[in-house]
Parts: C-alpha cells; structure tokens; sequence
C-alpha cells in the first residue's frame, strides 16, 4: 500500500504547475475585485443604479476565482488511504461549480431582460457611465484571454472554465453598451433583445462547461491521447512483441491509462517488469499530462491463435 502511495504522489512539475495556476486565479481575483470597485465608486459618483448593480455582479464573479483557488488547495493535497487515487477530481467539481455559476448569471441576465420587455426602463446614460464601462470592458478582456491562455498552457480545466466566467462579464458589458447605443439611436426596445441574446450565449457557455467536467467525472475516453504516438513509443521499446486495450481517462493536466502488452512467454520474470517499467516511463515522457499508467503483462501467443482485436479497445 505505501508503496502505491508514494508512486501516485504528484510530482514536481505537476505541483509547480499547480502553483502557477493559483497564482494565476490570485490575479485575476485581484483584478476583477478592482473592476467591481472602479464601477461601484463611479456609479455611486455619478448616480447610476445600473452601474452600481453591474458592479455587485462584476463582484460576485470573483466568488468564482475563490472557488478556483480553494479548489485547487483541496485538489493538490497527496494520495492518501481514503483517496489512494489523490484528489484531482476536487479540480473538476470546481470547474462544476463555475458552470452552474454561468448557469445563474445567465438567467438573471434573461430574467432581467424579460422584465424590461415588458415595463421598459431606460438606462442611466452618461459621459462616466460609458467612460467606465469602456474601461472596464478592456480590463476584463484583458483577463479572460490572459487566463484562458494559461490555462492551455497549464492544461488546467479550472482556468479555461473560470476564462469563461470572466467572458461572462465581458458579454454584460457589451449588453450595457449596446444598450446605450441602441437608445440613443432611436430603439429602446432592442435593449432587453441585446440583455436576453447575452443571456442564452452565456448559458450556452455554463452548459459547455458542465458538459465537459461530467465527462471528466464519468471517465470518458476524451483525452488526446495520439493512437500513432502510442503504437510508435510501444511498439519500439525492446522486448515488447505487441500490445492492446490501451485506455485512459482523467483530466489534460493529469491522465491515467493502463495497456496490455505481450512478452516473449520465455523470458525470466525480472526482465518482463523491466520491460514494463520502460514501456511506462516512455509513455509518461511522450505523453503531455500523463502522470499515471499501468502496464499490465501478458505472454505472447503464436500469430495463429492469438484473436484480433482493437489495441484501442
């Protein structure tokens, strides 16, 4: 058992990369909690309910960023006898959380937009309101690229999702200016239109990252991992005659996969787990993320009697 445990510890890469992500999710806190407060100081200046309604939502956006970091805090702890497996799936029930929390926005931005469809209330207009909001607009553009770009590079789920969130807001201020825009042209009734296309685009997005932590917490077989690339490192590792039932699941920043492959039934014992032990360490090099495999043994059959089957079954 300790021996399984001290193998499944995160290594240090793995854990650097999960420093660099919190980081990451400390920054974008940081600046989101500053958008929320240049809107909050601006509309109470200027007298704009909406803007100091936006910015009680641009601040619990950053709840989202807590989720992320606290996620994370859980997720990174080691393996131990309840979860001999570690705690990576803790990342994933975050991202979930960051979904429903797109899920929520979405329809408060379509519950409000409905109501304006039928009691119209003009938005507050002004030099400051727009100024703002412009502002603000670039910052969270700013954020959500900067996150969504360390995320792939990081391959952090969490970090694409909470982009997602920080788009969401990117998408309300584009609402409030149009808005703005579609008011002083003449057509108020395109406001709460705008509100509620916003609205459905974000569910949209809270749908998509849902979807994709259930496949993560249901084991679906949707990481890249190359078929070619894993017949070529396999299949040229000395000693190993062939292989099959090559699977994996798990997250782009932490797979685990298991395969079979088939010796020479003559061979002693110690070389066949020598064998093995490199086919898992090659793998683990030529595979970006992979930070499990087990490799299971098997004797080789003649050509003849050995049945066909899927090596990716």
């Amino acid at each position: 058992m300790e021996e399984g445990l001290t193998r499944q510890e995160p290594g240090g890469e793995r854990s650097d990369a999960q420093i660099q992500v919190r980081r990451v999710l400390i920054i974008v806190l940081v600046l989101n909690l500053a958008v929320a407060l240049a809107k909050a100081i601006f509309g109470l200046i200027a007298g704009s309910a909406s803007m100091v309604a936006d910015a009680v939502h641009s601040g619990f956006d950053s709840f989202s960023n807590v989720v992320g970091i606290t996620a994370l805090h859980f997720a990174g702890k080691p393996p131990d006898r309840g979860h001999p497996y570690g705690h990576g799936k803790i990342e994933t029930l975050g991202t979930q959380v960051i979904g429903g929390m797109l899920l929520l926005t979405a329809a408060g931005i379509i519950y409000e937009g409905a109501l304006r469809l039928v009691e119209p209330v003009p938005p507050d207009i002004t030099a400051v309101t727009v100024f703002v909001m412009l502002g603000t607009l670039v910052v969270n553009i700013s954020v959500s690229t900067y996150e969504k770009r360390k995320g792939q590079d990081y391959r952090s789920q969490i970090l694409i999702a909470d982009s997602q969130h920080t788009q969401s807001d990117v998408f309300v201020s584009l609402s409030v200016l149009g808005g703005f825009l579609v008011v002083g042209l003449g057509y108020p009734q395109a406001d709460p239109i705008i509100a509620l296309g916003i609205g459905l685009l974000i569910a949209r997005m809270g749908f998509r990252v849902l979807y994709e932590a259930a496949e993560v917490l249901t084991d679906t077989m949707n990481i890249p991992c190359d078929p070619e690339l894993i017949r070529t490192v396999v299949m040229e590792t000395p000693g190993v005659t062939g292989y099959h039932e090559f699977r994996c699941r798990g997250k782009p920043d932490e797979i685990l996969a298991d395969i079979h492959i088939t010796v020479d039934p003559v061979i002693p014992v110690l070389r066949a787990h020598e064998i093995s032990a490199e086919v898992e360490r090659r793998l683990k090099d030529a595979v970006p993320g992979l930070a499990e495999v087990v490799v299971h043994i098997e004797p080789s059959d003649p050509p003849s009697s050995r049945p066909s089957s899927n090596p990716f079954r």
